[in-house]
């Protein structure tokens, strides 16, 4: 059939028809590869019709993208063709450079830019609408893309490649789900968001870089006068208190301040009542990672439990509720105000007592003091100084200052510290 034989018109509506199925093959490509792994998941999960109908496709991409490309490439030929036949029509002759020149920038324009462009930008008002037809055209042209993708994926793995790819490349690492909760700012409160980073936060941290120090541990020493000890218990501010024998080292159990309660009401209270009324104590490595320790607690029904080194030496005690302060934060609002070991200063700097856990200065102050091997400001500021001081020393940190005013028994008791943007006049120590 030649050019004569066909109206101009009848060529001219073929041309754009040929057009508007470029544009399609073109947009639904670019939606496909564009959606939203996760949400379309959700969707799917939904029973989203158009959801499932695009998760279906995309389980095998090499067979989806075949497709796309095989109707593209077709429909693109067939628009040449007739745009060939169309300048015969109008020039008199075949024109090949103007015709490929005009069909390249209609076909760019109209058939590959704007319509992708369009579906980067809404990948899900393309996607799922054309997955029905998608979908559709695959089971028809089944064969011909079979073939393709044969000698296509043969090619593929001649080049050391996998064709269905990387398993793994589709999965969220613990950063790439951080960048996640960032990018969702916008739609979550800022504590919500706070409190699902401190949850990835809690694989990477340890039970003895939130734990209560031995040194801190209030317990009682079951050598102890049954009056002092009920003393101890009447006063106690914590809900379970360690029972040890001489020495911290020699937990036997842990009293419930309930069942405390009960003791005190005894009248001739001994020391065998009180072992009686303790659990087991639950002890575990200093290495445990926060989020196993979480689960531990939960599968045991348990809320505290001892933390010992390799050496089988108590180093500390963790409660369920120092982990979930790591997520949610500390129980008031003020933590600068409430601390008992960080005390804000009219000049803006602050007295830190020693002991503080680096992690708790960070959190509270929102600073970012870093530490390889030291748990405490105690051990980071020795890690530095290598030397226990015997006078005022200041000691510069990566922005941050730091004045030791107090020691007491090989021990940083007392420490002032400010950001760098102020400074005071102090014979600082560089730490390099």
């Amino acid at each position: 059939m030649t050019a004569d034989d066909v109206s101009l018109s009848t060529l001219l509506l073929s041309f754009l028809a040929l057009i508007l199925a470029s544009a399609y093959f073109s947009s639904s490509e670019t939606g496909m590869m564009s959606l939203n792994r996760y949400r379309m998941n959700h969707l799917r999960r939904s029973n989203h019709p158009g959801a499932v109908r695009a998760s279906r496709l995309l389980e095998k991409p090499d067979k989806l993208i075949g497709v796309i490309l095989i109707g593209n490439n077709f429909v693109n030929f067939l628009a040449a063709s007739i745009a060939t036949s169309i300048a015969i029509i109008l020039l008199g002759e075949p024109a090949p450079i103007a015709t490929a020149v005009v069909l390249t920038l209609i076909v760019l324009i109209f058939a590959e830019v704007t319509p992708k462009t369009i579906a980067a930008l809404y990948p899900e008002k393309i996607a799922y609408p054309s997955s029905l037809l998608l979908g559709f055209l695959l089971k028809v042209l089944y064969p011909v893309v079979w073939v393709v993708n044969t000698v296509s994926n043969s090619l593929v793995r001649l080049l050391g490649f996998h064709p269905q790819g990387d398993a793994n490349d589709q999965q969220l690492n613990q950063e790439e789900l951080r960048t996640v909760v960032y990018e969702s700012e916008s739609r979550l409160p800022k504590k919500h968001q706070g409190m699902l980073l401190n949850i990835l936060d809690l694989e990477k941290t340890q039970v003895d870089e939130i734990m209560v120090p031995r040194n801190e541990v209030q317990g009682l020493d079951i050598e102890d006068d049954v009056e002092d000890m009920v003393e101890q218990i009447a006063s106690a501010q914590h809900t379970r208190l360690p029972v040890f024998k001489k020495d911290i080292n020699s937990i036997i159990g842990i009293l419930h301040m309930r069942s405390a309660g009960r003791l005190i009401k005894i009248e001739n209270l001994n020391k065998a009542s009180i072992v009686q009324e303790t659990i087991e104590p639950y002890f575990i490595p200093e290495t445990t990672p926060l989020h196993t320790q979480l689960f531990n607690f939960q599968s045991k029904k348990l809320r505290m439990a001892v933390v010992v080194d390799e050496f089988g030496a108590v180093k500390g005690i963790v409660t369920l509720e120092d982990i979930l302060e790591e997520i949610v934060g500390e129980f008031t609002t003020d933590l600068a105000d409430s601390s008992k070991d960080i005390h804000a200063q009219k000049d803006g700097s602050y007295l830190i007592d020693g002991s503080t856990s680096i992690r708790d200065i960070n959190r509270i102050l929102s600073w970012d003091l870093d530490s390889e091997s030291a748990n405490t400001l105690n051990g980071l500021l020795m890690e530095i100084l290598q030397s226990i001081p015997d006078s005022v020393v200041g000691i510069k940190l990566d922005g941050y200052y730091a004045e030791i005013l107090q020691v007491k028994d090989n021990v940083l008791r007392t420490v002032k510290m400010w950001e760098a943007d102020r400074q005071e006049a102090l014979p600082f120590a560089d730490p390099e």
